[in-house]
């Protein structure tokens, strides 16, 4: 949505202040100091695998838990035809202990969509695929494409909230923050600027204490004029995160666990898990429990976990016993499980 030109933010008076000012100190500070990244090529059109597994697996996650496992899927699937021929299991599997496991799925049918047709080469044509919203459509085209896409994530909203201290608060400034980010896009090195942008919100101008000292727009950041920078983005007040509770049932052999298949649709859909009854908003009696349990045993309750998700905590309560399991499932190691299990598996 077009921002009327009379109420739009400006940035601070000075030399900075043409976009072509702002942009070449921005890109000559990238050169210096940005990060330097396994899936990141400079000054060049990528390889779109690469970047497209690396933007799946960074949303909503930092490049720090990224990095080992895109160079695990590197180094056992090294093209998407190789990922798209692989089980799902398997890559489910990979996948345990980073998160949004829905990622996961569409990783892999988005795989298989690419085997066969080909990598798209504009933005429309990946919003098409399972698992690509507009962030990451406008991110792949420009970084290896060299598309001059709007790619605005989180690190470039904080980034421009500032330069042009806008008041409105997120998420209602969303639309704000995308136009005068796109009034900084041009044709010359998109995927530069996009990551260089993102780079600058990522490890100098962060969310708490930012390093003005050590920004190349500082000069024409009307936040920091403001006297106080880390006050931007605006924000509306946070609902508490709601409560649910669980038990999980935790039956050994020898290392061994027994594990079953999450339902498809869902929360952790099609992961591995321990037998755990329905999350809901009261606890759990023992009585209940026992009610629910697996198999027919002497349960005890062994220890108490917490897990948060996105849009709520979850207090799992681990019951043991010695017992023979039935229903379908499978004897496997916790390696395979999903953060929250592994973490009632080990308590």
């Amino acid at each position: 949505m077009p921002v009327p030109a009379q109420s739009r933010p400006r940035y601070v008076e000075n030399p900075l202040t043409t976009r072509d000012k702002l942009r070449e100190s921005l890109l000559s500070w990238y050169e210096r100091s940005g990060r330097s990244l396994p899936w990141r090529v400079r000054s060049g059109n990528a390889d779109p695998y690469r970047v497209w597994l690396s933007e799946v697996m960074l949303q909503q996650t930092t490049v720090a838990a990224v990095i080992p496992y895109f160079e695990a899927f590197l180094r056992r699937w090294p093209a998407v035809a190789t990922l798209a021929a692989a089980p799902r299991e398997e890559i489910l599997a990979a996948w345990a202990g980073l998160g949004y496991y829905s990622r996961a799925r569409n990783l892999h049918a988005a795989a298989q969509a690419l085997a066969v047709s080909g990598f798209p080469n504009d933005e429309a044509g990946w919003r098409k695929l399972p698992g690509v919203g507009a962030y990451t459509a406008a991110a792949i085209a420009a970084i290896a494409y060299g598309a001059p896409a709007n790619v605005v994530d989180g690190n470039v909203e904080r980034v421009i909230a500032r330069l042009y201290a806008v008041e409105t608060p997120l998420p209602a400034a969303k639309a704000e923050l995308r136009f005068l980010a796109a009034e900084l896009v041009t044709a010359q090195r998109p995927g530069d600027w996009a990551q260089a942008l993102m780079d600058l919100g990522a490890t100098v101008c962060t969310p708490r204490a930012p390093k003005c000292v050590a920004c190349p727009l500082t000069a024409a950041c009307a936040a920091r004029v403001s006297g106080a920078p880390e006050s931007f983005p605006r924000r509306l007040t946070k609902a508490e995160r709601p409560r649910r509770f669980g038990v999980a049932y935790r039956i050994m052999r020898g290392e061994e666990l027994w594990l079953v298949r999450r339902p498809e649709r869902g929360l952790l859909g099609g992961m591995a898990a321990l037998p755990t009854t329905a999350w809901r908003d009261k606890s759990w009696s023992k009585a209940e429990a026992l009610a629910h349990a697996p198999a027919d045993a002497q349960w005890k309750r062994a220890a108490r976990i917490e897990h948060v998700f996105t849009h709520f905590a979850l207090t799992l309560d681990v019951y043991d016993a010695e017992a023979a399991p039935s229903g379908e499932g499978w004897w496997g190691g916790v390696d395979a499980l999903p953060t929250v299990f592994k973490k009632a598996a080990r308590a």
